[in-house]
């Protein structure tokens, strides 16, 4: 998801504050997330075991609510119609998906009327995870006071210090991400480092996109999908570190060197 503006939280936080654009960015990160994906994938065939029998869950057939098929493409095709709004607009990108889930609340209401409220807009709504929103809420405002109060400046300027080349401080960025949620690194990159010394669409800010969107994924704990993969699959953190974190792993070296290779060309 590193190569999507709204693909990954931290690649639309880069986007929503303006380090990166859609188009360069798309243009950028296709193939190395695709050698990420390849690279990972690869690993894991090549340890699985296809003496092992494959169990599937028996699921309860329920028939379809009326107009499922439109609510779902208008709700894909109002997502993917954001980076056109704010390209085309030029307004924020909050308006662009405010503006589809308005449309997506008309059509549900159209369909659904008074017969199913249980379907409509509004009782979707109530089931958004208000602690956890809240959670990320509260990581941006620590974030930004941390900013207003010079600590990630003078942070920045003592990394600089340490370490010369901040493709290093990318990657290390993307590996911590994997203990660390990748949400608070990068609303810390954002602001350390500013556009006056990384421009828009930078190489630097690939890596972080590309970085923080992969490294989170080896280790379960790093990501907020690994974590509710924990909680569906009962996964185990030793399995994970054994099954998967190797592969993963392989995935999030793949990217960045074929990252920096492109860059060359």
């Amino acid at each position: 998801g590193a190569w999507s503006p709204i693909g990954d939280v931290t690649t639309t936080m880069l986007w929503i504050d303006g380090e990166i654009t859609p188009v360069p960015l798309v243009s950028r990160l296709f193939f190395p997330s695709l050698a990420s994906l390849v690279a990972a994938v690869s690993v894991s065939l090549a340890s699985f075991s296809s003496s092992l029998p494959f169990k599937r869950r028996k699921s309860k057939q329920k028939d379809a609510p009326r107009g499922s098929q439109l609510v779902f493409w208008a709700g894909t095709g109002g997502l993917l119609a954001v980076p056109a709004f704010e390209a085309t607009t030029h307004l924020p990108p909050f308006a662009g998906i405010l503006l589809s889930l308005g449309a997506l609340w008309t059509v549900t209401d159209r369909l659904h009327g008074q017969d199913r409220p249980e379907l409509q807009l509004p009782q979707a709504i109530r089931r958004i995870d208000t602690p956890g929103t809240l959670f990320f809420l509260g990581i941006l405002m620590a974030v930004g006071a941390l900013e207003a109060a010079g600590t990630l400046d003078n942070l920045s300027h003592w990394i600089s210090g340490v370490v010369s080349d901040e493709r290093v401080v990318a990657g290390v960025i993307g590996v911590v991400s994997a203990v660390i949620d990748n949400v608070p690194l990068v609303a810390g990159a954002m602001g350390m480092y500013d556009l006056a010394t990384h421009p828009v669409d930078s190489e630097f800010w690939d890596l972080i996109a590309l970085c923080a969107g992969t490294g989170g994924s080896i280790l379960v704990i790093g990501s907020s999908a690994g974590v509710a993969y924990m909680g569906m699959e009962d996964v185990s953190f030793g399995w994970y570190l054994k099954n998967v974190t190797p592969s993963a792993a392989a995935g999030y070296v793949a990217g960045i060197g074929t990252l920096l290779l492109q860059n060359k060309v």
